[in-house]
């Protein structure tokens, strides 16, 4: 069936409404000139940002972790979208040749306050943390509610290579969901049993927005679909018919100009509600990012319209209601020589792109970095390299810098990794550190009801979903961008009525061979 008339306008542009667009254009028949992407920002790519360039400092919020062996949905969309760089492979093609060559395995996943590198052959649990990672991983959903991670295992828990390995791969903390950290175990059983040399990882050639957003928005433009940046959405006009939920027009303003656009009962609406990214500053080698959060809220705002006195929309409150359990703060750093990179590589003994994080677990930020593959720009100079790295605790005062993180320039940043290292302060000569403060950046994981996160499309709507880190996917985890793009393609698909099954979550948690993997870890 084509939708030669109607039009589709998503409200955020992020993975999951470009994703959203393109389900819309490949499996619904909709014309790419009749959908309309509304971004409050200069550039696309919601969360998966990167920019700047080799004189003034690269700068990235953060990066996702990707496994081959799960995210069914975006290699199903992602092996129909040509690559950047060479046009005659796809964007998934791309990746696992490139992944075939730069194979992880992680040699120093954890350090000391010795600078030694932590034997994590054994993952050091005591049979009591055994007996309750057993009964949480067992346990229904329904009895952890509200619950935290730290309701259902004990200090101990807290303290094996395990959890600093597994923490810092998927930024958990002890006081988040009980539920999210579930569903983790079984999301990525595959993974608790080579968590330590992250083999399961795989990475895109650059950073994620050149290697995936891009690619994306170039096709969705090339089939007409136009893109409005710098346009925020204000308010959604809507009525009832027979008691569902009708988006009837959408309020926004761009420069000082405001604007309608009217909404017919055939056209949809998607929005991205709420943002893991929302308020997030950025520092600079001489100045801390300024503290954000709690009054600005402007990528949570149309949300907490929308679900105020609407259960059926969510409740965002739960996830945006303390900022002291969701904030983190990330940094990037521009190299113009390669001292670091050399000294790291003998150390780690791990080439760029082959080791994954490497966590100081003695850090009183939690600190880890990561070195990528060079060059992590598609427009990096050769002479150039860049790495990343972030803080779990960043309220805390540092072990070589007597202050919190977040009150660190990137030159203190940068001197508190040194010390960590042992490295002389002289190896990161002429590097630009850029840090950035997230308030909300692991809020998905805040303790919730299952009934505080909407449907993709609620019952009771007739033209409008939501896609987003905060909508509900029973059997899959947020923090993910198949996440985001599982949540858009089921929406697209239930506003259209697209009869065409969606890629299923694959249980490697019921096969006999992962479980057994993963109990034979357990007494390592």
């Amino acid at each position: 069936m084509a939708h030669d008339k109607s039009k589709a306008y998503l409200v955020g542009a992020g993975i999951g409404s470009l994703s959203a667009a393109a389900f819309m254009i490949r499996d619904g028949n909709f014309h790419g000139e009749n959908i309309t992407v509304f971004e409050a920002s200069p550039v696309l790519g919601g969360s998966l940002d990167a920019a700047g360039e080799a004189a003034s400092g690269y700068s990235m919020r953060g990066g996702r972790m990707f496994t081959t062996d799960n995210y069914e949905c975006t290699w199903a969309l992602f092996k129909g979208i040509p690559s950047l760089i060479d046009n005659r492979k796809s964007v998934y093609d791309e990746m696992v040749e490139f992944n075939e060559k730069y194979r992880s395995h992680s040699k120093a996943r954890l350090v000391d306050r010795h600078r030694a590198k932590v034997p994590v052959g054994s993952m050091g649990f005591s049979m009591q943390d055994r007996v309750e990672l057993l009964k949480l991983v067992s346990a229904d959903e329904s009895a952890l509610d509200n619950a935290r991670i730290t309701d259902w295992l004990s200090p101990h828990f807290f303290e094996t290579n395990f959890w600093y390995m597994w923490a810092t791969t998927f930024a958990f903390q002890p006081w988040h969901s009980a539920i999210e950290f579930k569903r983790y175990l079984h999301r990525f059983m595959l993974e608790f049993s080579r968590i330590e040399t992250l083999a399961g990882v795989k990475r895109t050639v650059y950073n994620q927005y050149d290697s995936l957003v891009r690619p994306l928005q170039k096709w969705l433009v090339d089939r007409g679909v136009t893109m409005l940046t710098s346009c925020k959405v204000t308010a959604l006009d809507y009525k009832y018919d027979n008691g569902r939920f009708v988006v009837t027009g959408i309020q926004c303003q761009k420069e000082t100009k405001t604007h309608r656009y009217p909404v017919t009962e055939d056209d949809m609406v998607i929005i991205q509600n709420g943002s893991m990214t929302d308020d997030s500053t950025l520092g600079s080698m001489t100045s801390a990012p300024e503290k954000r959060g709690a009054t600005h809220t402007d990528g949570w705002r149309l949300w907490l319209d929308l679900a105020e006195g609407r259960p059926s929309f969510g409740n965002p409150q739960a996830f945006k209601n303390c900022i002291a359990q969701s904030v983190w703060e990330s940094f990037t750093v521009t190299l113009k020589t390669p001292s670091f990179f050399h000294q790291m590589t003998a150390f780690t003994e791990n080439e760029a792109g082959t080791g994954g994080l490497v966590t100081f677990k003695d850090s009183n930020w939690l600190m880890s970095i990561v070195l990528a593959h060079q060059p992590h720009f598609i427009d990096q100079p050769s002479n150039v390299e860049v790495f990343w790295g972030y803080g779990l605790y960043p309220d805390r005062i540092g072990n070589f810098v007597a202050k919190p993180m977040d009150e660190c320039s990137g030159e203190d940043i940068l001197r508190e990794l040194c010390g960590h290292l042992r490295f002389d302060i002289d190896t990161t000569a002429e590097a630009i550190c850029i840090p950035c403060r997230m308030p909300y950046i692991t809020s998905m994981f805040m303790p919730r009801t299952r009934s505080d996160r909407p449907l993709p499309v609620p019952s009771d709507s007739k033209n409008l979903g939501f896609v987003s880190q905060f909508v509900e996917i029973p059997d899959d985890v947020v923090f993910t961008v198949e996440y985001s793009i599982r949540a858009a393609q089921m929406a697209v698909y239930s506003l259209l009525s697209i009869d065409r099954p969606i890629p299923p979550v694959t249980p490697h948690d019921q096969s006999f061979r992962t479980r057994f993997d993963a109990l034979v870890k357990t007494f390592e």
